[in-house]
């Protein structure tokens, strides 16, 4: 008798189990580039109606703010970066998955003004005019968008009379609000993040950069849910995730 109960606690347990997905949900943690919350956030939810019982949760940040949070042990399954040196990073520190890094999209520099503002710069050269006093860009050491700015500064030979004229932002998005609020007179995004805004801000030009703005994206060596991250990578790479992030603004890499 105590055995056949047991079989059929056993047969019960299958057959809701069998029925209900949610009880073998699987949830991973996502840290990605400041620059895709908006496509991301369309991207897992899309995911998660692709996988039932599968569920994405985000941490958006600076690349470099998130590679610290993974060297100092923060639980994550998938790492997304707006730059290559940020992954270059993290595979040199074992932090990646061997074999599961590529690019998945890739983005352009501009300099966006306030939506308000009457005077649109037309070059770089401008920029080092009186009538840019304050200009934003992401802080070089940790943000992307800042080490492509400043390389193209650098390049263009303004490094000092622009060197006093600098707000520096802590991501992309931050930088983008100070424009947007017209706290700034101009500042340096990335295409995509410029599209978020495309009412409080306007594009004055695009600026072209020596190395293409590429995204890498991986899994982590600790994931706990090394199927369910895969599955994610996969899903953004695939027809349905670059259709959504291409309605961003993004373009396949």
């Amino acid at each position: 008798m105590q055995v056949n109960r047991w079989l059929r606690a056993a047969a019960c347990a299958l057959t809701l189990t069998a029925a209900s997905p949610l009880l073998w949900a699987q949830e991973i943690v996502v840290s990605a580039a400041a620059s895709l919350t908006n496509a991301f956030q369309a991207v897992g939810k899309a995911w998660s109606q692709a996988h039932p019982g599968h569920k994405a949760t985000f941490n958006f940040a600076a690349s470099g703010a998130l590679l610290a949070q993974m060297q100092q042990g923060a639980p994550v399954d998938v790492f997304a970066s707006a730059d290559q040196p940020t992954m270059d990073k993290a595979q040199a520190a074992g932090l990646i998955a061997q074999g599961t890094r590529s690019d998945f999209v890739k983005n352009e520099l501009v300099l966006v003004v306030p939506a308000k503002s009457t005077k649109v710069p037309k070059s770089l050269d401008d920029l080092a005019g009186s009538a840019w006093q304050r200009i934003a860009a992401g802080t070089p050491a940790s943000v992307p968008v800042g080490r492509y700015t400043m390389s193209v500064i650098e390049q263009a030979k303004l490094d000092a009379p622009l060197k006093p004229k600098w707000i520096y932002g802590e991501s992309v998005r931050q930088v983008l609000d100070y424009v947007a609020r017209g706290e700034v007179d101009a500042g340096f995004v990335y295409r995509t993040d410029a599209m978020v805004k495309k009412d409080e801000t306007q594009v004055a030009f695009a600026v072209p950069t020596t190395t293409p703005v590429t995204y890498p994206i991986a899994q982590l060596a600790a994931s706990k849910q090394p199927a369910a991250a895969q599955s994610f990578i996969a899903f953004v790479k695939g027809a349905e995730g670059q259709k959504i992030l291409q309605s961003f603004g993004f373009a396949q890499p």
